[in-house]
């Protein structure tokens, strides 16, 4: 209280503007720590181990979650469907081998059809090509003028209209306008 009436006579005696400057505080309520207990340093160790193995075992989890694939929710199952599995699920009866003979000889037979029909149309190709430059070898022999006729591109077979570049320089001074944005990208953790 010594500290409280020396200030207040300092501040009857000093005029009132050196008071201004003078502030005090209330006093804080503290209390002093307490004693940290001393450890054995074995518990000490072993608690370190459980940390790390902890952290460990998190690392593994992630590691192996980071091999699947993110959900696609367009693709997921319903519950239901799940919940009743069993009583959708169709009982076939097992193919016997000689269906099984079958099946493998009618798509290696397929597979040479395709084959077969690919081939064709390569050669068709082929012949339609050599023909073609056969032709137009023939009508250079006839005449220069008319081979350059057959050869130059025909623009109106083809309606193609194209205006003005495909990437233009900015616009200086343009001002783009602003809009909202919501970003909406689903995030997995």
């Amino acid at each position: 209280m010594s500290l409280l009436s020396a200030l207040a006579r300092l501040s009857l005696q000093s005029n009132s503007v050196a008071a201004r400057f003078l502030h005090t505080s209330p006093v804080l309520c503290a209390e002093p720590l307490k004693k940290k207990k001393k450890l054995d340093p074995q518990i000490i160790k072993q608690r370190e181990d459980r940390k790390k193995k902890k952290i460990e075992k998190q690392i593994r989890r992630l590691e192996k979650n980071a091999r699947q694939l993110k959900p696609v929710e367009e693709l997921e199952v319903p519950l239901d469907l799940i919940d009743n599995k069993a009583q959708r699920e169709r009982k076939l009866t097992p193919l016997s081998a000689e269906e099984l003979e079958q099946r493998a000889l009618l798509k290696k037979q397929w597979a040479q059809y395709k084959h077969e029909q690919k081939v064709a149309d390569f050669q068709i190709i082929d012949r339609l090509v050599q023909s073609q430059n056969k032709a137009l070898e023939e009508l250079r022999r006839e005449s220069e003028e008319l081979y350059q006729a057959a050869i130059a591109i025909d623009m109106t077979l083809l309606p193609v209209s194209v205006k003005g570049p495909v990437a233009t320089p900015p616009i200086k001074g343009y001002i783009s306008p602003d809009g909202d944005y919501i970003h909406q990208t689903m995030k997995w953790e």
